[in-house]
C-alpha cells in the first residue's frame, strides 16, 4: 500500500518552526528554574512504600507528590523514546515540514524528561524500556497514531493527577507542561487530517479529558516492558 503523502502549508511550516524555535534556551531554564525548590520539596516529603498488591520486580512510583511526579517521569520516559526513535528513523515519505516537527517534539519531550529527572534525583524511578514492538517506524499512519495515543494520553495524564499534588510550585509545573503536550496533540492531529487539531478530543465544554492513574497505565504498559505499580499515586 502506498504511503499516504501529507502536504503542509505556510502556516503548517509556521508552527512547526515556532515549536523547535523555544526548546534549546527558554523551555529548559523555565523547567530547571524549578528544579532546585522541587528537589527540596521532594526529599523533605521522601518516605519508603511498599505494596503486597504488585509483583515484587514492579517499578513502583511511590506516593504523595513523589509518586505524582514518578508519575509523569515513566509517561515522558516512554514519549521521549518514541520520538527519539522516530527522528533516528524517519517513517517512509516524511516530509521536510513533519521532519522539523517530529525533531521539535522530541526535544520537548527529553527536556521533559530530563527535567523530571533531575528534580526527583535519588527519588527517581529506574530508567524504563520501551516496548514498541506494535508500532511499524517505517509507515507514517502507524507513527501518527501512535504519537495521537501518547499525546492524547499524556495530556489526559497530568490534567488527572493535578488534583493530586499538594505542592503548588508542582502543580505550575504540570500546568506549564500539559499545555504543551496539548499542543503536541493539536499537531500530531492535523498531521492525520489538516485542520482537525483537537475537535475529536474535547468534551461538551471545549476541554481535554482527565484520567484516573490506573487507567493512564493500563494503556502505557503495553507499551512499556517494565512492570509499573502506581497504585500509591497521589495517596
Amino acid at each position: 500500500m502506498a504511503t499516504q503523502q501529507h502536504h503542509t502549508g505556510p502556516e503548517e511550516t509556521s508552527v512547526g518552526n515556532r515549536l523547535v524555535q523555544p526548546i534549546d534556551r527558554r523551555l529548559f531554564l523555565r523547567y530547571s528554574g524549578l528544579t532546585a525548590c522541587a528537589t527540596g520539596l521532594l526529599l523533605a516529603g521522601c518516605d519508603d512504600d511498599d505494596d503486597d498488591d504488585m509483583a515484587t520486580d514492579a517499578v513502583k512510583l511511590g506516593s504523595g507528590d513523589i509518586g505524582v511526579l514518578n508519575y509523569a517521569y515513566a509517561l515522558e520516559q516512554l514519549e521521549a523514546a518514541f520520538y527519539a526513535q522516530v527522528v533516528a528513523t524517519p517513517y517512509s515519505g516524511i516530509t521536510t515540514d513533519e521532519r522539523t516537527i517530529m525533531q521539535a517534539i522530541a526535544k520537548h519531550e527529553a527536556v521533559h524528561r530530563d527535567f523530571f529527572k533531575a528534580a526527583l534525583a535519588n527519588n527517581a524511578i529506574k530508567g524504563l524500556t520501551p516496548d514498541f514492538s506494535k508500532v511499524n517506524f517505517n509507515d507514517r499512519t502507524s507513527v501518527l497514531t501512535t504519537a495521537r495515543t501518547f499525546e492524547d494520553l499524556g495530556v489526559a495524564a497530568y490534567n488527572g493527577a493535578g488534583p493530586l499534588l499538594q505542592s503548588t510550585a508542582f502543580l505550575t509545573l504540570a500546568g506549564k507542561i500539559v499545555s504543551v503536550e496539548a499542543r503536541h496533540a493539536a499537531m500530531i492531529r492535523d498531521l492525520i487530517s489538516n485542520g482537525s487539531f483537537a475537535n475529536d478530543v474535547v468534551n461538551a465544554q471545549g476541554l481535554d479529558q482527565a484520567l484516573p492513574v490506573a487507567d493512564v497505565l493500563a494503556a502505557a504498559q503495553p507499551f512499556i516492558k517494565d512492570k509499573i505499580d502506581g497504585s500509591q499515586v497521589g495517596r
